[in-house]
């Protein structure tokens, strides 16, 4: 029996697919009122770490990750998200 899940995964290791995690830290952290050094502290991270992070350089760690989902109160998928897209080819 075939889940939702398998059909997705399907394309992933499809050579002319690409697959990239995105994440919403910075909205959240924003709507929040945080500031990056008070998120770092409560995370016991660097606030590079969170800038990273934020502007999607560094994917955390599934403890970090677990971490931020803790502090937000938000489902881990609610934050961290796959964008599936299709390699671009070369036509020369």
């Amino acid at each position: 029996m075939s889940s939702q899940l398998d059909i997705i995964f399907v394309g992933v290791y499809n050579k002319t697919m690409t697959e990239e995690v995105f994440n919403k830290v910075h909205q959240l952290r924003l709507d929040k009122g945080v500031t990056q050094e008070d998120l770092a502290s409560a995370l016991g991270v660097s606030r590079q770490t969170i800038i990273a992070i934020e502007k999607g350089k560094y994917t955390p760690s599934v403890l970090l990750a677990l971490k931020i989902a803790r502090f937000f109160k938000m489902p881990l998928e609610k934050i961290f998200y796959l964008s599936y897209e299709s390699a671009k080819k070369s036509t020369e």
